[in-house]
């Protein structure tokens, strides 16, 4: 019985990709699913900064290819998730991760600004599901993982556009996975809590700030990058073969607490 549960975690055989997976959230996703038998592609706007990644999923004995995209164009995002499932032979598994966030007062932000993030965490990550929905459903179904956020949930000062695009990739999740549970492709979320990453930098700067969000955290700590990969093989495995529409948030007991 045990043998049998191990073996529903095993990605062997499965072909990943992942979205923004130069660093942070996505490097560490990728290596993980690697960790645990898959193939996986990986994209950023330059394949130079996916070197590191790359080489890392070659460690684990699987394949990586590297993928040029970019996640504020549908062209971009389309070519790219071609190139990624004609590389691997096609595709089981995508992690959207590719994100941006620029932090700005409320009544200082321009058009530009809530467009540059809206384009890339929100129509982005529709249309990279679209792209690897349609495949997905004319072979044996997959997965789709987005990463959302806390700000999926809950409000943040100076991060009304980021929250509005995490908040809106929630509400996608669901209707995406109620849309595609007959085309056998689950859609799932995780919001990570607070993990540090060039992305967050600017606040962990901030000792005062790290010593009010540490109040917060009932588990006293920050978030570990490899904390995340856990759920995510959990969602992308036969495991979580009844689960769509589902967010995890993975914050050390912030979410419980508020």
């Amino acid at each position: 019985m045990i043998d049998a549960v191990d073996a529903s975690f095993d990605l062997k055989g499965r072909r990943a990709l992942v979205t923004g997976a130069s660093r942070g959230i996505g490097e560490a996703l990728a290596i993980g699913l690697a960790r645990f038998g898959a193939d996986v592609a990986v994209t950023a706007r330059d394949v130079a900064g996916l070197a590191d990644v790359v080489a890392a999923i070659e460690e684990q004995g699987r394949k990586a290819v590297p993928v040029a995209m970019e996640a504020r164009s549908v062209d971009g995002i389309r070519r790219g998730v071609a190139e990624a499932a004609a590389a691997l032979g096609g595709l089981d598994l995508v992690v959207v991760n590719a994100g941006t966030e620029e932090v700005c007062a409320s009544l200082e932000v321009e058009e530009g600004l809530w467009d540059r993030i809206h384009e890339t965490n929100l129509k982005g990550a529709f249309f990279t599901a679209q792209a690897a929905a349609r495949l997905m459903g004319a072979a044996e179904g997959g997965t789709i993982l987005n990463i959302c956020s806390l700000t999926s949930a809950v409000g943040v000062p100076t991060a009304a556009p980021y929250g509005a695009s995490k908040a809106g990739l929630l509400g996608l999740t669901r209707t995406l996975a109620t849309e595609w549970a007959p085309l056998g492709i689950r859609v799932n979320a995780i919001g990570p809590g607070y993990f540090r990453t060039a992305l967050t930098e600017m606040f962990y700067a901030d000792e005062a700030w790290q010593r009010a969000m540490l109040a917060k955290i009932p588990a006293g700590r920050f978030g570990d990058l490899r904390d995340l990969v856990g759920s995510a093989v959990f969602l992308a495995s036969d495991a979580a073969r009844y689960v769509t529409g589902q967010i995890l948030y993975v914050d050390g007991g912030y979410m419980a607490s508020i």
